[in-house]
Formats: C-alpha cells, sequence, structure tokens
C-alpha cells in the first residue's frame, strides 16, 4: 500500500493552518488510517470567512480575463500533478487508479471549459433619454461543501464558476475524502491571491457552521437530499442563496428492440460505474418483458468477469463503498430485500474480510413498492423490473420524489425520444448515460436539487442580476 506521510494542513488566506484537533481518514478498501486530517475549529472557519472577505473586492474589481488565466492556471496544476493525486484519491476514495485520474483530470477539464463562459449583459432600454444594462454581479464568499464519490471534479463545479463571476470560496471537502482536495489547496498556494481559494477541513460540525455564517452570501452543497434539506433551512436564516445538487433515484427504461448483446456492457456500468456511487447511475432499471430474461442473463454473466477489489491493485474495476456509514446502509437494503423474500440473479453476500465491500448485487423483479426500488440505494445494489406498457414504464419511472437524471434505451431514437421527454428529470440520455459537460446545464427536479451546475446557466448560480441606468444629457441647444 502507498503510504502518504506529509502533513496535510488546510488553507487559509493563502498560509497553511494545522487545525485544533485531527481526525482520521481511513482507506475503504483496508479500514485502516490513511493520515490525521486538520479539524478546524470555529474560529479557524472565522478566520477562513474573514480571509475571503477581504480578499473579496479585490478579486470583484479584478478583470475577467484575469480571472479566466487564474482557472486555467487551477487546471494546469491538477494537470501536472496528476500522478500523485490520483494515488491519493485512490487512498482515501477506494475508487480505480483509472477513475481517480479521470475525477483529477475532470476537474482540470472542468476549469478550463468554464474559462471560456462569458457573463451576459442586456441592454434593457437604449433611448434618447437614458441606456439602461443588466449585468452580473458577484455573491461575495462563496461556502462550497463537496461530496466524497467525486471529490475533485465535483469541487471543481463550485470552486470554477465561483471564481470566474468575481466571488472568492471557503471550499469544505467531505470528512470521508478530504486529503486530496487538502493537497491540492497546497500546490494552489501562490498561484492564486491570498484568500481567494480557502480550504477546511472537519467533522459533521463544520458544514453547519458554514451554512449559518454570517459572513458566507452562498452555499453551494452536493450530497443526499436530507442533508440538503438542513443546508437551506439553515441558509434560510440570512437568505443565503444556494445551489443543491442532491440524491437521485435514477430510472432507465430499456425497450424490447435493443441488441441484448450490443448494449449489455453500457447498461451494467450505467447502473455500476464507481461502484454505483453516482447522483445519476441508474438505480432502477425497467426493462421491457421481449427482452428482459435475455438481458438479465447476459447482466449477470457481465458481471461475473468484473473484478472488485482494493482501487489500488492493478485490474481492480469496482472498488468498495467509500465509508462505514453507506456500507451500513448498503447492507441494511439488501438485509430487507432477503426478508422479503425477493430473488437475487446475483450478489447479496457478506463478509468479515476487510474494507467496505459489497458484491455486485442484482435482484429480480423486486416490487415497485420495495425499498430497494423507491430509495436511492448509492451502492452496487441494481434492482431490474419488468413491464409491458410503455405508458406504464414512465408513470413507474416518474413516481419518484427524485428527478435527477433517466435514460431511454432503444433501436428507434425518435420513439426513445418521445419517451425521453415524458420523463421528469433534471437530465435524459437516450442510448447512454452519465455524460455531463461544462457546456450544458446540470441540475434536478422535485427534490433532486435547485439551481444548476455547469454552462452560464451555472455561472450565474454565482451572481445577482444588477441594472444600471445612465441618465443621457439633453442635447444643448445650438
Amino acid at each position: 500500500m502507498t503510504s502518504f506521510t506529509s502533513d496535510f494542513t488546510m488553507t487559509i488566506g493563502g498560509k497553511p493552518v494545522g487545525g485544533a484537533g485531527t481526525f482520521p481518514v481511513l482507506n475503504p478498501a483496508t479500514e485502516q488510517e490513511i493520515a490525521p486530517a486538520p479539524d478546524c475549529s470555529r474560529e479557524q472557519l472565522d478566520e477562513a470567512v474573514a480571509a475571503a472577505r477581504a480578499a473579496f473586492p479585490a478579486w470583484a474589481s479584478t478583470p475577467i480575463e484575469k480571472r479566466r488565466e487564474a482557472l486555467l492556471a487551477i487546471a494546469g496544476v491538477l494537470a501536472a500533478n496528476v500522478e500523485d493525486l490520483k494515488r491519493l484519491l485512490t487512498a482515501e476514495q477506494g475508487k480505480p487508479i483509472d477513475a481517480a485520474f479521470g475525477d483529477v483530470m475532470g476537474g482540470a477539464m472542468w476549469c478550463q471549459a468554464t474559462s471560456t463562459f462569458d457573463l451576459p449583459v442586456h441592454v434593457v432600454e437604449d433611448t434618447p433619454e437614458r441606456r439602461g444594462e443588466t449585468r452580473r454581479v458577484p455573491l461575495g464568499v462563496v461556502g462550497a461543501i463537496a461530496p466524497w464519490n467525486f471529490p475533485v471534479i465535483l469541487a471543481m463545479f463550485k470552486v470554477a464558476p465561483a471564481l470566474l463571476a468575481g466571488n472568492t470560496v471557503v471550499l469544505k471537502p467531505s470528512p470521508f475524502t478530504p486529503l486530496t482536495t487538502l493537497k491540492i489547496g497546497e500546490l494552489l498556494r501562490g498561484v492564486l491571491p491570498d484568500g481567494v481559494l480557502n480550504i477546511v477541513s472537519g467533522g459533521d460540525d463544520l458544514g453547519p457552521w458554514m451554512t449559518s455564517h454570517p459572513g458566507i452570501d452562498k452555499i453551494s452543497f452536493t450530497g443526499s437530499t436530507a442533508t440538503g434539506r438542513k443546508v437551506m433551512a439553515s441558509a434560510s436564516q440570512s437568505l443565503k442563496r444556494v445551489t443543491l445538487e442532491l440524491g437521485g433515484n435514477d430510472a432507465a427504461i430499456v425497450m424490447g428492440d435493443i441488441d441484448v448483446e450490443a448494449m449489455t456492457e453500457q447498461l451494467f456500468w450505467a447502473a455500476f460505474t464507481n461502484t454505483g456511487q453516482i447522483c445519476v447511475a441508474t438505480k432502477r432499471m425497467y426493462v421491457h418483458k421481449d427482452v428482459y430474461e435475455p438481458l438479465k442473463a447476459a447482466l449477470v454473466a457481465y458481471a461475473k468477469t468484473v473484478k472488485v477489489g482494493d482501487g489500488a491493485q492493478q485490474g481492480t474495476q469496482m472498488g468498495p463503498i467509500q465509508n462505514a456509514p453507506q456500507y451500513k446502509r448498503v447492507l441494511e437494503l439488501i438485509a430487507d430485500a432477503k426478508a422479503k423474500g425477493y430473488d437475487f440473479l446475483i450478489g447479496g453476500e457478506t463478509s468479515t474480510a476487510p474494507g467496505y465491500f459489497v458484491p455486485i448485487t442484482i435482484i429480480d423483479n423486486p416490487p415497485e413498492d420495495s425499498r430497494i426500488v423507491q430509495e436511492e440505494q448509492f451502492g452496487p445494489v441494481l434492482p431490474l423490473l419488468k413491464f409491458d406498457d410503455v405508458d406504464d414504464a414512465i408513470a413507474r419511472a416518474n413516481a419518484s420524489d427524485y428527478g435527477l437524471g433517466a435514460s431511454v434505451w432503444s433501436a428507434d431514437e425518435a420513439k426513445a425520444l418521445e419517451i425521453g421527454n415524458r420523463l421528469l428529470a433534471g437530465t435524459v440520455w437516450i442510448n447512454e448515460t452519465q455524460h455531463i459537460t461544462p457546456m450544458g446545464a446540470f441540475g434536478g427536479m422535485k427534490q433532486s436539487g435547485i439551481g444548476s451546475e455547469g454552462a452560464v446557466e451555472g455561472l450565474m448560480e454565482y451572481t445577482n442580476a444588477q441594472t444600471v441606468y445612465v441618465k443621457k444629457k439633453a442635447p444643448v441647444a445650438a
């Protein structure tokens, strides 16, 4: 196992800062401590917010071209250090090395792409009497709270548009995966002006301190819907702006005309990429009766070829569940399905070996009201659900409190698009899934979130609209 001996520090006002205490960060494949992380105190959070607020006026007045250069510099640092960062990320997150490489380089790509966006200016009036323009101005200090499933790229979903818009940032990584983000903060010292990007780490108290902090003007949060409700309630006390990218229970509708052999691998990874720990992973797969039996057999056969193990080991395709609480939740859903007598096509076993490993598990046509269908599992457990009538499948897919993503799979693209247009989800894919680009707005319907990330829509989430009118001088009489 790779050893990480460096002392990890927070970045506050451009300087390294140790925590008031520390907390252990575990490798989920071994349950062994990788390193201690600094535990930010309330006073240190105050220092980080004060540093961000002090840096804000100069950063907000910095020409946008210079802010673009700063995003490109962040991208360059990530790319230049990807070899070390990916190994650290695998150690703390559990994902395979290649996937960790993609997480880091995805963050670099997000910064680079975001640097190309412009803040729109709309001329609302231009008459002999006056000229009026609506422009976008920064909010102030942004509190960015990133999750543990994609620690780097999802942090950059927030940092890149916030900085380009002229805000300063206090970034908090998940306490389960803080080390790579702290290391990135170290690498960026001197690259950005002091105080523009502050990175703090801590336990369960730090997030609520941020959401209620009077010096923070906006919270951008990615995580569960349950926590998102708490974030929104806390932020409401000072009317903070919020962007919430929350949970999903994404449905896939697989039509009876698909080529099972050609589609099996794609459909498998739609559900099981990153060990199923993706907000837009397929969580419910509705399969037409004409292909239900051959597809379930093909998925099980393919699953048996997939190597599950320590992400640091060569050839590993799926790592462990990232943390103990989520591991226990996934096992609880499996136990519930067993207790109810549902049929397991593969998986469902438990292990006493070290590591938070859950075997690939596929459940055969459980009831629609079962927990494994109605709840977001966020792990490698997939219910296959049979349908005959497509209207019924659409109704079942839409009968959820969530509305993040959905996909339709069919040889008839026009028919698939017609079905997709009826699905209540922020993003709909036809014959693919999980494709997310900085050029497209990404967000959820219903309880899957508020606001957008990506594209100009996401950039404007970090701004206020300001309209300025200029009264023109009356023409001087000849």
